[in-house]
């Protein structure tokens, strides 16, 4: 074990489509997460920025914007890109500061102002990029991709669109007792399926909208905490920021198929399983610990495989999971009980970091009406183009 990190504060812009840039968003995130803490701008020793790289030069150096924006004070900066994965790996950079002894208080910030459709490869071409090739060559964007996952689940486990479709039932049930949530309504099941197909058999409510949004969080060592009156409080103890070992690829599609009679069992050995199981080796915890997860649900059917690749059950029983209402609130092992994406859409660089809000919140035992009874120890999952994989394990 490498040793905690304490979380001081956690704050959050809500999410939606608010048309301002994205500092005014992480600005706001910034400040709720000071306050949240107890914490003076100017104590704060480091800054790190999870970068969001459509958003023009500002964005790809968003430790220094972000630093800028709140007033310069002397607080060293860094900014880190992984796509999806971006949060995750912000608040490793400011894990390693805090263990090294380089910063005792540190502000990590994730914010994004998305445009609407399909995210386009930032940077222009990237033919050496598998997901770049996914897109261009194969003519593969992010629903189609889920597409072909759910399909294969129908395929090989007999998965139906109607367990997908409780996925989003779960997730908008929880969303609509979500303040910063975008989209804060209940959803049935019927509307779920009289929603537009996007990627057959996947429906628009089936897949998560791009969003505006930001989230951050003021992390510190053991020690400051306890100076700064904090005596119990929630500590990041695992940051798994792993990537595919040869021969798994982040480009698995040759593993994906629509027809029952090529289709191939799901790898035991998954690139998403890895990203968990580094976590939970760290942590020194297994999936029985959990007391609830936070996980990627671009689509319905990617979070049964989370499910499955964080250890709540066995390969190819994650649709049970959802039908027996294990993972709704109130369930044995509650996922997504934020909203997930479902009910935030993607504001990519804050993701990972609002899981963590959402992890601090219930293991606090302030999260309202959707607080889990008891919270002592939850994981986030993510994973970001070119193989960045991330998964936070924070107990209490």
């Amino acid at each position: 074990m490498t040793g905690d990190v304490a979380v001081l504060g956690a704050g959050m812009h809500p999410w939606g489509k608010w048309g301002h840039s994205f500092v005014q968003y992480g600005t706001v995130a910034a400040r709720a997460a000071l306050a949240d803490a107890e914490i003076a701008w100017p104590q704060i020793r480091s800054v790190i920025g999870a970068n969001s790289v459509r958003c023009g030069y500002p964005g790809y150096v968003a430790g220094a914007t972000f630093a800028q924006a709140l007033g310069w004070q002397g607080a060293r900066v860094t900014s880190v890109y992984a796509a999806c994965a971006s949060g995750a790996q912000a608040v490793d950079a400011a894990r390693t500061q805090i263990l090294a002894g380089m910063a005792d208080v540190v502000l990590v910030v994730g914010a994004d102002s998305a445009p609407k459709g399909f995210f386009a490869p930032a940077g222009g071409d990237r033919p050496d990029d598998p997901d770049w090739l996914r897109f261009r060559v194969l003519g593969a964007t992010n629903p189609a991709y889920f597409g072909l996952y759910a399909r294969r689940r129908m395929a090989v486990l007999g998965d139906t669109p109607e367990d997908f479709a409780l996925v989003k039932v779960k997730n908008a049930s929880a969303g609509a007792l979500n303040p910063n949530a975008r989209y804060r309504k209940p959803v049935s099941a019927e509307e779920v399926a009289a929603s537009p197909v996007v990627a057959d058999p996947l429906r628009l409510l089936d897949i998560c909208a791009t969003s505006d949004g930001a989230a951050a969080l003021v992390l510190s060592s053991m020690d400051f905490a306890r100076r700064h009156g904090a005596a119990d409080p929630v500590r990041i103890r695992a940051v798994s920021t792993v990537t595919p070992a040869y021969p798994r690829t982040v480009l698995d599609l040759p593993d994906i198929a629509t027809d029952s009679a090529v289709a191939v069992e799901p790898s035991p050995h998954s690139f998403r399983a890895s990203i968990a199981a580094a976590a939970y080796e760290e942590a020194g915890i297994g999936p029985e610990d959990l007391s609830l997860a936070e996980v990627y649900d671009l689509s319905t059917a990617l979070e049964l495989e989370w499910y499955e690749d964080i250890g709540l059950c066995g390969a190819g029983e994650g649709a049970r999971l959802v039908r027996e209402g294990a993972t709704a609130l109130g369930g044995r092992v509650p996922v997504n009980v934020s909203g997930g994406l479902a009910s935030f859409g993607e504001a990519v660089p804050a993701q990972a970091i609002a899981q963590i809000c959402e992890l601090t919140w219930q293991l606090r035992g302030t999260a309202g009406q959707r607080q889990v009874p008891g919270a002592r120890t939850g994981i986030t999952a993510n994973q970001g183009l070119f193989g960045h994989g991330s998964a936070v394990v924070a107990v209490r």
